[in-house]
């Protein structure tokens, strides 16, 4: 990917008075890390992103809930080791970067319209964060024509998909009549409202973050066509 005025997007490097709109700090520079593909980290990516279509047969087709269950805590688990790992074993990767984040957004989007097809969470939550996931989507494509590599990830993005990833198997448990269920409820509901209102925030700071990126190329593009 170049940008408009030929340079390579991976070495470009946001101003400082752009990246200041961003109140809170990337977790690894994307482009210092190394391209590597086969490592114990992404191994545990792969296996997230073969999850989804088992957890939706599960929860969809037969309504196994007490699997979907175990399928949904397994990600959560693999979500946070995967992480760990990569820092213990030194195997963070380029692909780890793209992965990772890819696999926690696929899980919350597919688990969202799951659980709100079986009527276990409301439209609303859904819709909310699929419009973040739009407007991501967007600002990817604004970055792109900018000549910018995709947004880093942050803590606070990770820490509201690490509380979505959580209050799902716990919706799940919530959705019945038992004591369990009834014990459930409270902690569900305010791990989804968390993980929502964090997950909403994120977004929020990655629009700002575009938005500087944005003004800051154009006043570069700009002095640079003052004669």
């Amino acid at each position: 990917m170049t940008s408009s005025n030929g340079s390579s997007s991976a070495a470009r490097i946001p101003p400082a008075d752009a990246l200041s709109a961003l109140r809170t700090p990337p977790v690894e520079d994307r482009e210092t890390l190394p391209d590597r593909v086969w490592t114990v980290p992404n191994a545990l990516s792969v296996l997230r992103l073969l999850g989804v279509p088992l957890f939706l047969w599960l929860l969809l087709g037969p309504e196994a809930d007490g699997w979907a269950l175990v399928v949904l805590m397994v990600a959560g688990f693999s979500d946070w080791l995967d992480g760990k790992l990569a820092r213990w074993l030194n195997q963070g990767s380029r692909l780890g970067a793209l992965l990772d984040p890819a696999a926690d957004r696929l899980y919350i989007v597919s688990t969202l319209i799951a659980l709100a097809v079986r009527d276990i969470v409301p439209v609303w939550l859904v819709a909310v964060l699929l419009v973040r996931e739009l407007v991501l989507g967007i600002l990817l494509l604004v970055l792109r024509r900018y000549g910018y590599p995709p947004l880093q990830v942050h803590y606070l993005g990770k820490a509201a998909t690490l509380l979505l990833l959580y209050a799902f198997p716990v919706l799940l448990i919530a959705d019945g009549d038992s004591w369990l269920a009834a014990l459930a409820e409270p902690f569900a509901w305010a791990l989804t409202i968390w993980g929502t209102a964090l997950y909403v925030l994120a977004g929020l700071f990655y629009a700002v973050q575009v938005a500087g990126l944005v003004r800051a190329e154009r006043a570069v593009r700009r002095a640079g066509a003052t004669p």
